[in-house]
């Protein structure tokens, strides 16, 4: 039988014979060299360009922290390790994790992906301790084995970033815990001091504490968003642009309400998640959302990366930390970097957010 003309009894010459493996490069080339062939990307994560200083004479750092408060609590290793993985093949470079976050189940998480991706040395790794029910709160001893256990936790020998967690121990004296982490900086276990829960009284205390030799507290977090202005209050702001710190608010999606997914509260018996995300789910919610949706619709990008852009249009705030449930989030949430708001969009968003 004759298929297209030509004879199955003939042979068919096409020209000289290749070697298999010859056959199969030309044949790769051929299709790659093609007008309508996808352009592959090559070379380093475009996102590596975009670097800001987190604080004065801080590492360079992305302008968005990828939080590891979901892994090992909603999120297992092997997607937490994928949404690590999506994160830095955008170009980020910051991770943030805590002692308490899944009982440091997300520090053994972070750390085996260090290691396995060896990449220590290109990530700012920021970790807040003070939390941990073994060693609770910020007094010397248990400062001291609350770091040394993360760092065990970790596989790392420092953290670039120590964040002192106030909102656990407001009874520590301030110049206790500072005496603490100096021994920590000059030992090399942490590199620079951050903090959280702290007034602006005692961020102006520590400046003072700093001036006679105790390590300066360079970064603060803020659990901050849209929806939540009035933690950043005006004292806090005041303090923060005074001393240079470098703002670093946390909650940037309010526990992922702003991410726009999460519209309904849930039926029956609420989780811990679903008691958050329904204590947003009010009128103010929904103006704050809506608006988020029509800013997106003309920019073209998520109710994310507007939640995420509104946050680094604000003065001071140098990088929001986010978490991710899953690996396409990733995007969603970086391209919030790449948006810039004009003053009638966010009048709308904090219109709608009042």
């Amino acid at each position: 039988m004759a298929q297209f003309g030509v004879d199955s009894k003939s042979p068919v010459t096409l020209g000289p014979a290749l070697p298999v493996d010859a056959a199969v490069d030309a044949a790769v080339d051929a299709k790659a060299s093609h007008p309508s062939a996808p352009i592959p990307v090559q070379g380093r994560p475009i996102g590596e360009a975009v670097r800001v200083p987190l604080g004065e004479g801080g590492p360079e750092i992305f302008p968005l922290i990828l939080g590891g408060a979901e892994f090992g609590w909603n999120v297992d290793l092997e997607s937490s390790h994928d949404i690590l993985d999506a994160y830095v093949e955008l170009g980020g470079n910051a991770v943030h994790t805590a002692d308490s976050f899944a009982g440091g189940r997300s520090e053994h998480i972070i750390g085996q992906w260090l290691h396995s991706r060896g990449l220590r040395d290109e990530i700012m790794l920021a970790v807040r301790v003070g939390g941990h029910p073994d060693n609770p709160g910020l007094g010397s001893v248990n400062l001291v084995r609350s770091v040394e256990a993360s760092l065990r936790r970790l596989g790392t020998d420092h953290v670039d970033v120590l964040y002192l967690d106030a909102t656990i121990d407001s009874e520590t004296p301030l110049e206790d815990t500072l005496a603490t982490a100096e021994w920590l900086v000059e030992t090399g276990k942490a590199r620079a001091l951050g903090a959280i829960g702290y007034s602006a009284a005692q961020l102006v205390e520590a400046r003072i504490f700093s001036s006679a030799g105790f390590p300066r507290i360079s970064v603060l977090d803020v659990p901050f968003n849209v929806l939540r202005r009035h933690e950043f209050d005006d004292d806090l702001r005041l303090v923060a642009g005074a001393q240079a710190l470098a703002v670093t608010p946390s909650h940037a999606l309010e526990h992922g309400f702003l991410s726009g997914r999460h519209r309904r509260r849930a039926r029956g018996g609420l989780s811990v998640r679903g008691a958050q995300l329904a204590a947003s789910m009010n009128r103010r919610g929904t103006r704050t959302l809506r608006a988020l949706d029509a800013v997106g619709a003309e920019l073209g990008v998520p109710d994310a990366a507007v939640a995420v852009a509104w946050l680094l249009a604000q003065r001071l705030v140098t990088a929001p930390i986010v978490n991710a449930y899953a690996a396409q989030h990733i995007e969603e949430l970086v391209q919030g970097v790449g948006v810039h708001l004009s003053r009638a969009q966010l009048a709308d968003i904090a219109r709608a957010a009042e």
